[in-house]
């Protein structure tokens, strides 16, 4: 189970459907995704990276640090 990514829905009292609605997809398959039923699409990771400002290594439970990564410099 990905338990930072559930921990971090949880810590924002967020649901299963409201974080289903912000990747456009159901609550169904969002469930699979923290249950890891289903592997998380790569934009998917990174929107939510973005949405709970974290890292893709920290939602993937690779690290304990939930700082995100300095973000790469627009040209």
């Amino acid at each position: 189970m990905l338990k930072h990514l559930r921990d971090l829905r949880e810590d924002n009292d967020l649901s299963q459907t409201d974080i289903a609605r912000v990747l456009f997809i159901n609550q169904k398959t969002y469930s699979n995704y923290e249950r890891e039923q289903l592997n998380i699409p790569i934009a998917a990771l990174i929107k939510l990276a973005e949405f709970f400002e974290t890292s893709v290594d920290y939602l993937l439970d690779l690290t304990d640090e939930p700082s995100p990564y300095p973000r790469k410099k627009s040209r």
